[in-house]
């Protein structure tokens, strides 16, 4: 393995407990809910969807924890795709990061492609595409600046979402009893909640909308691949995956009620944020436009928190062997440029909106960065399981890890199972069947490949170097 002690070639531990926190809360806090959560309750009804961001929740619960032990153990950058290589194989971490990279890079160009959808209540007769190229040249800078100042920009970011967020659900209760009046219908109360409404097309489409869940809870991980550069990773990671779990199903959930009870399905579409829609109803002054920026601004700090993942782990495979070794490289300020130059050209997907509709690519590009990241799960998991089983062989003990899967070995094999029938499941959609061929034919291509041609000078270091216990001051990456 490449030599990470040389002080030109590490990154930063910048990263307090408030950046850890509201960079993993603000990662799943933006298309996912604030345009997905609309088209999710078209597709499903009210009940499909509840049902479906507390499925979600659920496997989200599993995952973090599983990512909790080993990040906490093994506080790296590169997080997850490292755990593969330790303790599945070096082929299984190759194909895990590859794929990951591939999925939260694209899911920068959903997030480009949003905001380019949001900035046409303002410059109607601007095409998409257009926006898309201004927004990846303004995130690039950003990203071009030093970790510091990037954690500092997404912490107000985030909160400026949560703040959005609550006062969402403060308006729309206050509509559902009639206390603030809607310009074109009665007070609803929960009349379109009624049965009817909660299954309209059947119980089956709710396994088919998980993937919209999926890409939906996306970047909650981020805290494990951000282990490396945040201070007391010990201490700030379970503190994170505590209070950001909880927020993250409360404020999804409240916010599909509301949508729910004050909008048909019918009326729920994909191009214009049922959020901005309900401002708009409620008559309050300017609101629309705050709105729709607040949106604005989430979008893209989703879009910059997965530059920011991609290439950190391309930076990390790059030290293992697994990427180019200039990808491995930091600029004067400690970033990865020549990773973050190769990550945003992946953004460039979301200008296809010049040559196809808008809500077309959308959809096609979550669909791919939902898959991946459900496939990633399934990594993170087997690792834990992995993880654990070796560290008993070796002799290690329970009460020296500072945070513990509970139920083990069931927590892993739980989520492995709920992800694995979550991707089967989409094999009967013919929308999302190429999507789910071309992901699991791309882990395959990635996993063959490394196994016959890099194995020999594959630079994983023996899975037995990591029994001992690990010290923030040791040389694990990022420190």
């Amino acid at each position: 393995m490449v030599e990470h002690d040389v002080q030109q070639n590490q990154l930063n531990r910048s990263m307090k407990r408030r950046h850890l926190f509201m960079l993993s809360l603000g990662g799943v806090i933006g298309t996912g809910l604030f345009l997905n959560a609309g088209y999710t309750i078209h597709q499903a009804g009210a009940g499909g969807a509840l049902l479906g961001y507390l499925f979600g929740g659920i496997i989200l619960y599993l995952v973090m924890v599983c990512l909790g032990e080993l990040a906490v153990y093994m506080p790296v950058t590169g997080s997850f795709q490292t755990y593969a290589s330790k303790f599945i194989s070096p082929s299984a971490g190759f194909s895990l990061g590859w794929m990951y990279f591939i999925g939260s890079a694209t899911t920068a160009g959903v997030e480009f492609t949003a905001a380019g959808i949001l900035m046409k209540r303002w410059f109607p007769d601007i095409s998409v595409w257009i926006w898309c190229a201004v927004f990846i040249a303004l995130l690039f800078i950003l990203n071009a600046l030093t970790t510091r100042g990037f954690a500092e920009a997404e912490y107000w970011f985030a909160g400026i979402k949560v703040v959005a967020v609550i006062f969402f659900i403060i308006i729309g209760l206050g509509a559902i009893f009639g206390i603030i009046p809607l310009s074109d219908r009665p007070a609803p109360h929960f009349k379109n909640l009624a049965p009817t409404g909660l299954f309209p097309a059947g119980i089956t489409v709710l396994f088919v909308t998980m993937m919209n869940v999926i890409f939906s809870y996306q970047g909650s991980e981020l805290i494990g691949i951000a282990a490396g550069e945040s201070e007391e990773p010990q201490k700030n990671i379970p503190r994170a995956i505590r209070n950001v779990l909880f927020r993250i199903i409360v404020f999804y959930l409240a916010s599909i009620i509301i949508l729910s009870a004050i909008f048909p399905i019918k009326e729920l579409g994909l191009l214009e944020s049922p959020f901005v829609t309900l401002m708009d109803m409620a008559g309050i002054p300017f609101a629309p436009d705050i709105m729709n920026f607040v949106i604005l601004t989430a979008v893209l700090s989703v879009g910059n928190s997965c530059i920011y993942a991609s290439t950190r782990l391309l930076w990390a495979m790059a030290h293992e062997g697994m990427a180019p070794k200039l990808f491995g490289k930091l600029s004067k300020r400690k970033v990865p440029f020549t990773a973050l130059v190769f990550t945003m050209i992946f953004s460039l997907l979301s200008l296809l909106t010049s040559v196809k509709a808008a809500d077309t690519v959308f959809v096609l590009l979550m669909s791919i960065a939902g898959i991946s990241v459900t496939i990633s799960w399934i990594g993170i998991a087997l690792s834990q399981l992995m993880f654990r089983r070796k560290y008993l062989q070796a002799g290690g003990k329970l009460e020296d890890l500072q945070y513990k899967v509970p139920f083990y070995p069931f927590i892993p094999l739980i989520c492995i199972v709920f992800c694995v029938s979550i991707l089967i499941f989409l094999a009967f959609d013919p929308t999302q069947l190429v999507g789910l061929l071309v992901g699991i034919g791309f882990l395959i291509i990635c996993y063959v490949f490394y196994y016959f041609k890099n194995k020999r000078n594959a630079k994983i270091s023996p899975a037995s170097s990591i029994w001992r216990p690990f010290s923030v001051s040791g040389t694990a990456r990022g420190q």
